[in-house]
């Protein structure tokens, strides 16, 4: 059955990241959808979309927990690890990314849905450049769950909405953000190390956890400084920003594509 633009709605295109965990994935979705009735799809490996590397993960405890507490200091977006990449440098291959994307878009032989296999920080680093959001912004999301589905659908204006919550630090009090520093941390070094950390108790992360603590809260102080300049701009000028102070997954989840991307 065709739609009236003479697509399949259930034709689907994947592109995948060349790891392990993101292949195994995208053949688990694809295990439960070849089956059904009207279903075409084919797969596409992308390299770019691979995880941010996180350099030597081998290194004493001693210099691990010097590197994460510069990273936390200095902001997971900006700060580069020993051997490896900063969120920046992701943010540069999704930019080279999103223009095959877009180049695709403009085929009338593109699928009806384009399902995107990958893994945290490279899904917010696409978000945030696909909305264009602040580093800011950025660094107020929490990672995002194992296996995860983050829905962006587009609309009647043809620009797409980000239909998923995210979660954020500030949702969190202060009395859970190290006990949720603790587990990202984990979750972290048993991605990318070859030592399972199975336990969090197993390595003394304390330094680590006081860094990321305290680099949330300069980050909630340094937001509301921002969110009282802002208003105040606003009484002052009485004009509108593009700019949302409010959750990013709801109010600056839409898509603007009037100055390119």
């Amino acid at each position: 059955m065709k739609s009236e633009d003479g697509k399949n709605p259930r034709s689907v295109l994947f592109y995948t990241s060349p790891y392990a965990r993101a292949r195994q994935t995208c053949q688990g979705i694809i295990d439960g959808i070849e089956d059904l009735e009207g279903v075409e799809f084919r797969v596409s490996e992308e390299p770019r979309m691979r995880e941010q590397d996180f350099g030597n993960f081998q290194s004493t405890a001693e210099e691990m927990e010097r590197i994460w507490g510069q990273r936390a200091h200095y902001g997971h977006f900006f700060y580069r690890i020993p051997h490896g990449e900063s969120a920046a440098d992701v943010y540069d291959r999704i930019a080279s990314f999103n223009e095959t994307l877009f180049r695709q878009f403009s085929r009338d032989s593109f699928p009806n849905v384009l399902v995107l296999v990958t893994h945290g920080i490279w899904a917010r680093v696409f978000l945030m450049k696909w909305f264009r959001w602040t580093y800011e912004e950025f660094e107020s999301l929490r990672n995002i769950p194992h296996c995860q589905f983050l829905v962006m659908k587009q609309g009647p204006d043809m620009k797409y909405q980000l239909k998923t919550p995210l979660r954020t630090w500030d949702e969190l009090p202060d009395s859970d953000v190290e006990e949720e520093l603790r587990k990202e941390f984990a979750s972290e070094v048993n991605f990318n190390s070859k030592n399972k950390l199975l336990n969090p108790e197993d390595l003394d992360i304390a330094s680590i956890l006081r860094a990321q603590t305290e680099a949330i809260r300069e980050s909630r102080v340094k937001d509301q400084e921002i969110k009282q300049a802002y208003a105040q701009s606003m009484n002052k000028y009485k004009q509108l920003s593009k700019f949302m102070q409010n959750n990013q997954s709801v109010t600056n989840s839409v898509e603007d594509v009037s100055s390119g991307c």
